[in-house]
């Protein structure tokens, strides 16, 4: 298992409440206690745990907080910015001295950029609100601790942060031993537990908790707690000692490791502490003094502990912080080190270093990197290590082709998102570690894309525990998924000699041989690997599962990667088929089993012929090529400086280039009708219609003049064709479906991308680069606005995607003076994934919880500075040409686009000298605040709420997919009642939400509802007079995600957001202020609502986990109905 269901395995027991919200990485722990819940899963007191998702992790820890008040022993899960949203709630459970834990999955905080991977700021943070802090360096000890932590917070009535590190623990997966609960059971202090339920609040025994102080007792009474956390290191070290009885571990609140007599010693804490351990069993094998003190109990910081275990020949200490405290004089647990030491030993050198921030990748090169630092006579504290510090230059050096000697076998397997090779790699170490004595590790890189974007898994295999925190370095096994990323990135580099290599690719031997690069075939060559291919895409499709080639790969790797019998592995991989798709039907069963059948004889070995290779002198590559050839690493700090506040360049996605699908659209002219809905909808910018005037159609290629068709738009001369970014493609087939074509025939139809000729590339680089955008129609109409050239293009979304249509329309409407205020979500992670920005217009993020504040900021202080300008006009209208006066006082008397643009072409030479400095906040803004549901509903309500209620014009667009997409798809206040989703394992039971009738109340808010696949005019129309509307607006839009699970596929995304409004699941309306007037802009046909229902695997899956099942779906039904009615009853009211 991992870590994260390592630490909820032990957790559950002792937990009768847990309140809970999602967020990265920590969401598998909440996921599996509410999954065990609903499963009916007892915890120590006889009962499923009570599990209650809140609109926050600041609602999540206030019912932590009420629930310990009354007598519940109560748990929560988060990370990162969630831990922070918990802060002002652990000082209030510290200072009552209430029991329970938060289990963290320990993340890097958003500062100048988000970062979804794993340190310890958030850890840090919170060290001083006075709850006890305790880390886990493995799996193992996720579980094992975890257990102390419940343990020791009832004995010891101080609550505990329980924390590993996210996504190098929580994600990794490692067989471990299971911990006997019924043993730990016994553990329990009942004296204490009884304690803490008779301290609940109850009308039998009434006390009043939460007064206020004065200066005269609060001081005291802070001061009265001193003795619980005196007392709690030796409550710790008691339980570590009953659990090492249980586990034969030996656990201790800090842990010495290596020699003896070490006269060089590294404190750290977490997962490094495991790499720290493999690089000093090496090196005292050596004959170095060296060793780790681990720390385990991080607060309260015992010195009598710490100083019990320290070597005491040790004459220097380093100290490594997994985060960055801007302006100390050094990092957290330095600070605690160096006082402990020195107030017992001054001639103890202590330093103190910074480390893996954002998991970056720490190895033992690295650290023993650290160990040689300490001998360096201009050894310093502050130093860093792993990255190239050319700036400030603390960064020290190590030898990076340092590798530690190992017996486990490594794999490597690149993927790419949604191709299922996770899965397969999880799938890989699950039946090896089940079913043999070996021990397994995997841990699972990945890119920021939603889909297609690079996954790399890391998997070792061996006879002994695995410890080895830290990417692959040497692979038996290499597998990658995608040949394009032979183009892109040096895969080879970690393969060991006499090593394999297995490529899924559709090219035949001599293609391949001619694809790949010298590079390569030289490290093939000179490594003796054995190179082998094989098409498991034409196997999938084949055998009828077109697409899905992960359990042929997975067969293929078993095969040729020899870590356990075949046949044995085989009849596993089959019967796990049997087990994944019982529920689509047995057809499904036999079309996979058939296709892994079909596949272990259907690999090739390519023989790799001698080649002459001469390393290429490498030129001077961009930031951004660098790291798109996933070389960032290599980037020194004086690369950023320019940067260093995390800003972007726009538009940067269209040098990506990806090339991730087999399959694109190819243009037929003859069946083309003009429309541009194929553009209205795909999902990346990927197919447009083009203008061309006469000299651009006559210096075109002449292969494209067959595909120009006159444009037929009054008065202007041009010729009209529709291009396609080839490579940019994700092969979703939204535009093919959606054409209408001629005669049965479409313009556009899928086919597979070696069929697009050599001359179709040209033109499309022709239309894309040399074409200018053609302003000859308004924007009112679908075709008018797919004449503007989007300024949201080539996204990392998912193929598909319901949500960028809608935010690509956005930009071809308003893209001129818009400008974005985007929530964390699926949204600002497709939006701005650095060094890929689709955007060109101005965009930003702060947080997910603020966004509506955010935004509201944005216009406040916009019309703050149009007020300045307007002042400025005003006071000095006498400076001005007598010719230039009736502009000035046009923009004053009324700030519209005309009055800006001629006010800006004159302000250079004005006499008003500060009105120059202010000429970039002449022109309007068209400000919209953009998000999803679990923003919008939940988190983000409150300030949603707020801004609406103010008179300001500001604009809000919810993407509505009815659940939390970005964090894996948990429920949201927008998922409806009976839909299956992670924290709903068993189907919701309430209704959702509804926003626009809550927006509604407002009579001053404009509020429209959007669905671009039943009426696209009324989105744009809707768009248009909510930008228009000089107040608050709030647009909600029906975006089909891939979490929704959409039988047919988001192929079919399109079809599904029509289908939704026809049936009455999402009706369309407006209520515009300025006329008084609600519109209902669709009907509805609720006989086919069920049915439309089954159509998504989250209502489909509903019978297999709640009797139930019916009842809430004909309750669904039932909500649809009275929602549908209410709306037609405010037209009626009108009438």
């Amino acid at each position: 298992m991992d870590g994260n269901e390592a630490c909820s395995y032990a957790a559950y027991p002792f937990t009768e409440v847990a309140g809970i919200y999602p967020i990265t990485p920590a969401s598998t722990m909440a996921e599996v206690t509410d999954k065990w819940a609903s499963e009916g899963k007892k915890n120590f007191f006889g009962l499923p745990v009570k599990v209650v998702e809140m609109e926050s992790e600041a609602g999540a820890i206030g019912l932590v907080h009420g629930s310990v008040q009354s007598g519940c022993l109560t748990s929560t899960y988060t990370a990162s910015q969630g831990l922070l949203l918990m802060i002002p709630n652990m000082y209030k459970i510290a200072g009552q001295l209430f029991p329970c834990v938060i289990n963290v999955s320990a993340r890097s905080l958003a500062t100048h950029a988000l970062s979804i991977f794993g340190d310890h700021q958030d850890i840090y943070a919170v060290r001083q609100t006075g709850f006890a802090i305790l880390a886990s360096s493995s799996v193992q000890e996720c579980m094992d601790l975890t257990a102390v932590s419940y343990l020791s917070t009832i004995k010891g009535s101080v609550p505990f942060v329980n924390f590993n590190d996210g996504f190098r623990t929580s994600h990794e997966l490692q067989k471990i031993d299971v911990l006997d609960m019924d043993k730990v059971y016994e553990l329990i202090d009942q004296k204490a537990l009884s304690d803490f339920r008779n301290r609940a609040l109850n009308p039998i025994n009434p006390v009043t908790r939460g007064t206020s102080q004065n200066e005269d007792i609060y001081f005291q009474v802070t001061e009265a707690r001193n003795e619980y956390y005196n007392k709690l290191p030796d409550i710790v070290s008691s339980y570590m000692d009953e659990i090492n009885k249980i586990t034969g571990q030996n656990y201790k609140p800090f842990n010495y490791y290596g020699s003896a007599t070490a006269t060089k010693v590294i404190v750290a804490m977490g997962s490094v502490c495991e790499t720290i351990k493999e690089t000093v069993d090496y090196l005292t094998k050596k004959g170095h003094n060296v060793g780790l003190l681990e720390v385990h109990l991080y607060r309260p910081f015992s010195a009598k502990h710490f100083l019990r275990v320290l070597p005491k020949t040790v004459k220097k200490i380093a100290v490594l912080d997994r985060t960055k405290e801007a302006g100390a004089s050094g990092e957290p647990l330095y600070l605690d080190v160096l006082k402990t030491v020195k107030d017992v030993n001054d001639k103890i050198r202590v330093f103190g270093g910074r480390y893996g921030l954002s998991s970056k990748n720490t190895t033992p090169a690295m650290i023993k990197g650290v160990f040689d630092f300490l001998d360096v006579k201009e050894c310093h504290t502050n130093f860093t290590v792993g990255i190239d510090d050319d700036v400030t230059n603390l960064s020290i050096k190590y030898d990076p082709k340092f590798k530690l000697p190992t017996t486990n076998t490594g794999f490597l397997i690149y993927g790419y998102g949604s191709d299922g090779m996770v899965s397969a790699s999880k799938d890989l170490m699950k039946i090896t570690g089940t079913y043999t004595n070996a021990y397994v590790q995997g841990y699972f890189k990945y890119d920021s894309k939603k889909s297609g974007g690079v996954t790399i898994s890391n998997l070792r295999f061996g006879k002994n525990p695995i410890k080895s925190t830290y990417y692959v370095e040497k692979a038996k096994l290499i597998v990658c998924t995608k040949d394009s990323y032979l183009q892109k990135m040096h895969i080879l580099d970690s393969i060991d000699n006499n090593g394999i290599f297995l490529l899924n690719t559709k090219k035949d031997k001599n293609q391949i041989l001619k694809y790949l690069t010298n590079y390569d075939k030289n490290i093939l060559k000179k490594r003796n690997v054995k190179f082998y291919i094989v098409d498991a895409s034409l196997i999938a499709k084949e055998n009828g599962i077109d697409g899905k080639i992960s359990t042929i790969m997975e067969t293929l790797i078993f095969k040729l990667g020899k870590i356990i019998d075949f046949d044995f592995a085989l009849k596993q991989i089959k019967d796990n088929i049997a087990l994944r798709f019982k529920n689509k039907g047995d057809d499904v069963v036999k079309r996979n089993i058939l296709s892994v059948d079909s596949c272990v004889n259907k690999y090739e070995q390519v023989k790799i012929p001698d080649v002459t290779y001469v390393p290429e002198m490498k030129g001077d590559l961009d930031t951004f090529e660098v790291i798109e050839q996933m070389e960032g690493n290599s980037l020194p700090v004086s690369k950023f400086l320019n940067s260093s506040d995390g800003s972007l360049e726009a538009g940067t996605s269209k040098r990506e280039k990806r090339n991730i699908s087999d399959t694109c659209p190819h243009y037929d002219s003859e069946n083309c009708i003009n429309c541009g809905l194929c553009s209205l909808v795909c999902p990346h910018a990927v197919v447009r219609p083009f203008l061309l005037d006469e000299n651009e159609a006559l210096d075109a290629p002449d292969t494209l003049d067959s595909k120009l068709m006159d444009a037929n738009i009054k008065d202007c001369n041009l010729k009209y064709t529709i291009g396609i970014s080839y490579p940019d493609c994700t092969g979703c087939s939204l535009c093919s479906n959606i054409c209408p074509g001629k005669k049965g025939k479409k313009a556009l139809t899928m086919v597979d991308k070696d069929q697009i000729t050599r001359d179709e590339y040209v033109n499309s680089n022709y239309l894309f680069n040399e074409v200018t955008e053609k302003r000859v129609m308004t924007t009112d109409t679908v075709k008018g606005s797919q004449f503007r050239t989007p300024k949201f293009e080539f996204s990392g979304a998912c193929s598909g995607c319901g949500e960028t249509p809608y935010l690509k329309l956005l930009t071809q409407l308003f893209g001129d003076n818009l400008v974005i205020a985007n929530a964390t979500g699926c949204s600002s992670i497709y939006g701005a994934s650095n060094p890929s920005s689709p955007y060109s217009v101005p965009w930003a993020n702060s947080l997910f919880e603020d966004n509506a504040e955010f935004g509201y900021g944005m216009r406040i202080a916009d019309d703050a500075l149009k007020n300045r300008i307007v002042t400025l006009i005003n006071d000095n209208i006498d400076k001005v040409k007598k010719s230039e006066a009736k502009i000035y006082k046009a923009y004053a008397d009324d700030i519209n686009i005309e009055t800006a643009d001629k006010l800006y072409n004159i302000v250079d030479n004005t006499k008003i000298d500060e009105l120059k400095s202010l000429k970039s906040f002449i022109k309007p803004k068209s400000i919209w605040t953009v998000g999803g549901d679990g923003w919008a509903y939940d988190i983000g309500y409150n300030g949603i709420d707020h801004v609406l209620a103010s008179h300001d014009n500001v604009n809000i667009l919810v993407l509505d997919t009815e659940v939390y997409s970005n964090t894996g798809g948990q429920a949201s206040k927008s998922t409806r009642k009976g839909a299956v989703a992670k924290f709903a394992a068993s189907g919701k039971n309430v209704a959702k939400k509804d926003l626009a009738k809550i927006a509604l109340t407002y009579p001053h808010v404009y509020v429209g509802t959007i669905s671009l696949g039943f009426n696209p005019q009324q989105a744009i129309k809707v768009l248009k007079e909510a930008e228009a509307y000089n107040g608050p607006s709030i647009v909600i839009a029906y975006s089909p995600c891939i979490a929704q699970g959409i039988l047919k596929g988001m192929n079919n995304s399109i079809e599904e957001e029509k289908m939704a409004t026809k049936v009455g699941y999402f009706p369309l309306f407006h209520f515009n202020p300025e006329t008084s007037k609600f519109s209902l802009d669709s009907k509805a046909d609720f006989t086919n609502y069920i049915e439309f229902l089954s159509g998504e695997n989250r209502y489909r899956s509903l019978k297999n986990v709640n009797n139930d099942y019916k009842k809430l779906l004909e309750d669904n039904k039932k909500e649809a109905m009275e929602r549908y009615d209410y709306y037609q009853s405010l037209v009626n009211k009108e009438q």
